[in-house]
């Protein structure tokens, strides 16, 4: 199985409506990645690692999926649905890292 990471990198001029990204942006993926998707998770940074420190991420949204495969051939026909949302809750490039979940 595979995780799809997609990373909001915090700045001072970041934008991001949580609200939006988890109540219609992530209903949105799922319904057009479909049967392919098999589970998701959104995280919310609320801190870094010291004391009064700014999370690295504003969020973090997470895509699972049985193969590399299953994420290309269902993504790649939605990606500029996908991608155009973006304007309705952030400023941010995403970063996106594609792992192996091992545990």
């Amino acid at each position: 199985m595979i995780k799809v990471s997609v990373m909001y990198q915090n700045s001072d001029n970041a934008s991001f409506d949580i609200d939006y990204y988890c109540n219609a942006h992530f209903p949105l993926v799922e319904k057009l990645l479909g049967e392919a998707l098999k589970g998701v998770s959104v995280d919310y940074g609320i801190s870094g690692g010291a004391p009064d420190e700014a999370p690295g991420f504003i969020a973090i949204g997470h895509l699972m999926f049985n193969s590399v495969e299953d994420f290309q051939e269902s993504f790649g026909p939605n990606a500029g649905v996908i991608m155009e949302d973006l304007a309705n809750f952030t400023n941010i490039e995403p970063k996106i890292q594609i792992n192996e979940i091992k545990i």
